[in-house]
């Protein structure tokens, strides 16, 4: 597994098992209405339909936490086709209206895991999709059809809502970074994969030298100001799959999965040269085999002590015994 791909993994994993749970739970629905229509050939295609939903939940569930974030997006589309099929060949408005409502499980995945654009998007494709299936059967009203649209649109738009709420609870409202609690949810999953496939991971803790002074001297705008910047720098800097986080005030936090220390404290070294005119004390620490998330934070935290004994303005890299002497970077004076 790439070093940098476990938070993703994770995050498609639960993906390809929610998909899963939806067609599962569709095609059952979907055997559940087949036995209430009325026998005849159009039957016989809703039990087909349905299998096809079930075959795509095992698909869904085997392969699917392999499958890159794009390769959902047309499965999800093709759950939608298969219920305008059911819609459409549903032998009267009763069942048809029954099959419809199973685009829910449609809106629900769009709302969950895609960005607001895609996940409106597949909403669209959906609720339109429904509607002109429900208009072509006959026997169902127009308003009958938008009424349904409203209420599926009504839920993706609450469920969006509450996604983002959650999401806001894990994260920094002035830098828009993970906060504590993002944090050590992330710090969960890497922890776990790094036991699993013993690639290393590393953790950082910096802080800003000085900046009581900068608020002080220069008010709270300038001192966000300043955290905002080294915010930006840092998720420039770093690569993908790091996590970086603001546990609050001036603190901040870096998580680097399959990175050993001596390459951590260099990405370090480099990332602090990019803050022409802000001083930055920065501890690195490498997590040992058999090492809790706290023991690794506290090896980090020692070694950000040393730094700004040191003098600050410096990295040092925790190697179990103290840290190393050779962590000096570029810094200056805050704001000058």
């Amino acid at each position: 597994m790439s070093r940098s791909r476990a938070p993703e993994v994770a995050t498609v994993r639960v993906m390809a098992q929610t998909l899963a749970i939806f067609y599962a739970f569709g095609g059952a629905a979907g055997l559940a209405i087949t036995a209430g229509a009325a026998p005849g050939p159009q039957r016989a295609v809703l039990f087909v339909i349905s299998l096809l939903a079930l075959a795509g939940a095992a698909v869904a569930a085997r392969w699917g936490p392999r499958w890159p974030r794009n390769a959902f997006h047309p499965v999800v589309d093709a759950a939608t086709l298969l219920i305008c099929a059911a819609v459409l060949v549903s032998p009267d408005p009763v069942t048809a209206l029954a099959a419809a409502t199973l685009v829910v499980f449609v809106v629900v995945d769009a709302a969950l895991f895609f960005s607001g654009p895609q996940g409106f998007g597949h909403m669209l494709v959906a609720g339109t999709g429904i509607t002109v299936s429900l208009l072509v059967t006959g026997g169902i009203a127009p308003p009958t059809a938008v009424g349904l649209n409203l209420v599926l649109l009504g839920l993706g738009v609450v469920i969006r809502r509450l996604v983002i709420r959650a999401s806001g609870a894990s994260r920094d409202p002035l830098t828009g970074l993970r906060n504590r609690r993002g944090f050590d949810e992330a710090m969960g999953e890497l922890m776990s994969e790094a036991a699993r496939t013993r690639e290393p991971l590393s953790a950082v803790l910096l802080d800003v030298d000085h900046f009581k002074s900068v608020n002080d001297t220069y008010g709270h705008e300038a001192g966000d100001r300043v955290l905002c910047q080294v915010a930006d720098v840092w998720r420039a800097a770093l690569p993908a799959g790091a996590v970086l986080a603001r546990h609050g005030g001036d603190e901040f936090s870096v998580l680097l999965p399959g990175t050993p220390g001596a390459d951590a404290l260099d990405l370090v070294r480099r990332a602090c040269a990019l803050h022409p005119g802000i001083s930055l004390s920065c501890g690195v620490a490498e997590h040992g085999f058999g090492e809790s998330a706290s023991q690794l934070m506290r090896s980090a935290d020692r070694a950000l002590y040393e730094a700004k004994v040191r003098g600050r303005g410096r990295a040092e890299l925790w190697n179990g015994a103290g840290p190393r002497p050779d962590g000096a970077v570029a810094g200056s004076l805050p704001l000058g």
